[in-house]
């Protein structure tokens, strides 16, 4: 999953090994004082997660792998 917008990461819903299905929470992204609730659009396993909560996210950084 990639950032579609920079913003600031309040919340990581999954960890390293959780299963997930299509429409699944993932993560909270606040960018200009809204909150983004980022979803999965497919199911799978997850793989790895790049970032935690407080990090700094920019337009296209790479957030969860979900294979």
């Amino acid at each position: 999953m990639i950032a579609q917008l920079p913003g600031t990461v309040l919340s990581v819903d999954v960890s390293e090994g959780d299963s997930v299905s299509a429409g699944d929470k993932v993560l909270v992204i606040e960018a200009m004082k809204m909150e983004n609730i980022i979803t999965t659009e497919v199911g799978g396993a997850v793989l790895a997660v790049h970032v935690k909560e407080g990090d700094k996210v920019e337009a296209g950084q790479e957030l969860v792998e979900i294979a």
